[in-house]
């Protein structure tokens, strides 16, 4: 039986996602016709606006207007959206995948990248030439038009210099190479620091675009060693007995600085410590998520994980929303089940250990997996 990512699929032109991976993943772009045929928006117009106007979702509206561009960050209010049929504004709704279970199923369809560098699902309305502007990110992006047209040009910026005194991040010297107008049902792919510029083309304009993580090396390592130093149990403390009378109270002192990287050594030694914090971390949920208390009482029986659930894996750990355990045999092929899957017929959730059984049932309680409809 082959393996899913071997199989050609019409999500990306025909390409295997393993061919894709070699040949376009951060290197270039790809134009998809008609990639989800019949797509329908993961939520309407309407439901998008009053997903905007919640205080825990992140949304922004950009207007560019006589007076140039404007940013508005979110919760908007509906009162506060310009009207329809004005030209040149736009609604953005980030972390949709997290509300709405269509978007989130949308968001799977993507999985043959890896969960920790699957982010969200962000999604664009637009007034009739409505966009944000000539930009680039730092990260890849799939560009999917659900409904209306929208018109694409992309291009290899070098010069990646910003205008001045405008709230967003405009190229101020875009030079499009290519130009596409996207119907509903087509796909753009670009990989990181590629220049685009999109303008909604007519009404009704709404692009999902599924974002992926990029951590940057200095903050990933920060976060890092500050998650491992709270978890060491280390109470040696600083001596210098030593220590001359100085007449240089100000200069720091080389034993102290000695001292310093003596413990910066012992935590990056810690190889079972930096796998954990660093799991713990790529599965930390979202800020303002939250997890619904469980409908009913806990019976082993068919799973699923929840949809803001983030879930992971290595050799001997399991990392599930920013905790981390240990797992071997039976009970790790188990949990990498459910990672992977995103769920677990009843058969396997009954046949498993009282351990995993009693971990699967704290997780339910947590309001982080739930009961699978029969």
């Amino acid at each position: 039986m082959t393996s899913p990512i071997s199989h050609p699929s019409d999500l990306l032109g025909g390409l295997t996602p393993s061919r894709f991976m070699q040949r376009h993943w951060q290197k270039k772009p790809l134009l998809v016709r008609q990639a989800i045929p019949g797509v329908q928006p993961p939520l309407d117009r309407r439901g998008l606006f009053d997903l905007a106007a919640q205080p825990q979702v992140e949304s922004r509206l950009i207007v560019n207007g006589p007076k140039g561009w404007s940013l508005r960050s979110g919760p908007v209010q509906r009162r506060a959206l310009p009207p329809l049929k004005q030209p040149d504004w736009t609604l953005l709704v980030q972390g949709v995948d997290l509300h709405v279970p269509a978007a989130h199923e949308l968001l799977q369809r993507f999985r043959f990248v890896p969960d920790a560098r699957l982010d969200d699902l962000m999604i664009s309305w637009a007034s009739p030439g409505g966009g944000v502007g000539p930009h680039f990110d730092s990260y890849d992006v799939f560009l999917l038009q659900v409904s209306g047209r929208r018109r694409w040009r992309i291009g290899r910026q070098k010069d990646l210099s910003l205008q001045p005194d405008v709230p967003l991040k405009i190229l101020a010297n875009f030079q499009p190479e290519e130009e596409f107008v996207l119907e509903p049902g087509d796909m753009l792919y670009l990989p990181p620091r590629w220049a685009h510029d999109g303008e909604a083309v007519g009404e009704d304009c709404m692009t999902c675009s599924i974002g992926f993580r990029a951590p940057q090396r200095g903050g990933l390592a920060a976060e890092l060693l500050q998650r491992m130093g709270d978890e060491v149990d280390d109470s040696v403390l600083y001596r210098d007995p030593h220590q001359p009378a100085t007449d240089a109270p100000a200069a720091m002192p080389e034993g102290l600085l000695s001292f310093a990287e003596e413990g910066l050594r012992r935590l990056l030694a810690d190889r079972q410590g930096l796998t954990c914090a660093l799991g713990e971390v790529m599965t930390e949920p979202k800020p303002s998520t939250w997890f619904d208390e469980p409908a009913g009482e806990w019976e082993p029986g068919a799973l699923r994980l929840d949809r803001r659930t983030r879930m992971m894996y290595d050799e001997r750990h399991v990392f599930i929303n920013g905790e981390s355990f240990r797992a071997g045999g039976a009970d790790a092929r188990l949990m990498r089940e459910l990672a992977d899957r995103r769920g677990l017929p009843a058969a396997r959730v009954q046949r498993a250990s009282p351990d995993a059984q009693a971990l699967l049932q704290d997780w339910f309680e947590a309001g982080w997996l739930h009961r699978e409809s029969p």
